[in-house]
This record gives C-alpha cells, structure tokens and sequence, in this order.
C-alpha cells in the first residue's frame, strides 16, 4: 500500500499559491486515477480517498492542518494503515528549484521545509519519498521564502504548472509501475 500526500494549506486563501502546488499535483493526479471521492476526515485531519493501482492499493492525503503540522496526518494515516516510511510519497513546493522542475528523493533532510519538518519529527524519519516541485519562478528578490511561497502564481508561473501537471502525473505513475529509482533516472 503507498500513501500519497500533497501538501498546502487548507482554505480558498491559499489556492494556488506557490506552497500549495503539492494539493494542485495531488489533484490533477486525482483526475486521471479512478479514486473513490475525497472524504474528510477529523480522525486523520486530513482529505483523503483510495484506489487500487496497478500493483498494490493507493491512498491520496491532503492534510487539512496547516504546512507546518503536515506530520500530524501523514503519521495518524500511516498509522491506521500500516504503512513504512518507504512507502509514503510526499508532493511538496521547492523554492530552490525553477518553476515546473521535478526532483525525487528519498531519506533526505528536510532542507528548510517546515511540512517536511512536521513529517520527519512525526514518523521519526526522513525514508519516506519526496516529489519536491520547483516553485522559484522569477527569484524573489526583498522578499522572505515564508511570503513568498504563499503568495500566487504568476500568470507565467501559472502556465509553466498547467504544462508541468502532466509530466508529474507520469512521473508518479512511472514510480508506482517501474519504481522510485526509474522514476529519478527518467525525471530527475
């Protein structure tokens, strides 16, 4: 079983700023899966809704605390579900990285990301997968990294998603079909 998380931040305030283009992945994945409907959930405070992939049953997660208690329903639903480290797959805003580029990487540090953070200090590791989504665009210049990944898309920024949500959708499904190593050699 793989647990697939994209995190943001609840509420229409937050939709489609940059630190929540793991929700807006997470979705257009979503989209092209035959997942059951989202359910909330105050037990796992989080959104989530399953399906059997090719190989083995998928749950999506988005947590429905704020970015910096993200750990709190990943590590309630791995939990209830019995699920390893290794299989949890975490979708997350990367400001060192340009718009629309695509890393994967397991068992690394949470390099400034609090909802990383969270994640780590809640399952007591890093092993678990991440799909660290480039959100740099036009670098901020003046500005902290907090208010800039909560602030929206560019129209540019915008359109350099749109192109990318298929390329993260294959990658995610590359990973679930031939693994994490094929993955990171075809899209990293």
């Amino acid at each position: 079983m793989k647990l697939i998380v994209g995190l943001g931040n609840p509420g229409k305030k937050y939709e489609n700023t940059r630190h929540n283009v793991g929700f807006i992945v997470i979705d257009k994945f979503y989209q092209n899966n035959g997942f059951s409907e989202w359910k909330g959930s105050k037990r796992f405070k989080a959104k989530f809704c399953k399906a059997k992939g090719v190989t083995e049953q998928i749950i999506l997660a988005k947590p429905e605390t704020f970015m910096n208690k993200s750990g709190q329903a990943v590590r309630s639903l791995a939990a209830f579900y019995k699920i390893k480290p290794h299989d949890i797959w975490v979708l997350h805003d990367e400001i060192d990285l340009p718009t629309g580029k695509l890393r994967i990487s397991q068992n690394a540090s949470a390099g400034g990301h609090n909802g990383i953070k969270s994640i780590i200090e809640e399952l007591g590791t890093s092993e678990f997968v991440r799909f660290r989504i480039g959100v740099a665009g036009q670098m901020r210049v003046k500005i902290s990294a907090e208010k800039y990944v909560l602030q929206k898309f560019s129209k540019e920024e915008k359109a350099q998603i749109d192109e990318f949500l298929k390329f993260a959708v294959q990658a995610i499904n590359t990973a679930l079909i031939s693994g994490i190593t094929e993955a990171q050699n075809e899209y990293n």
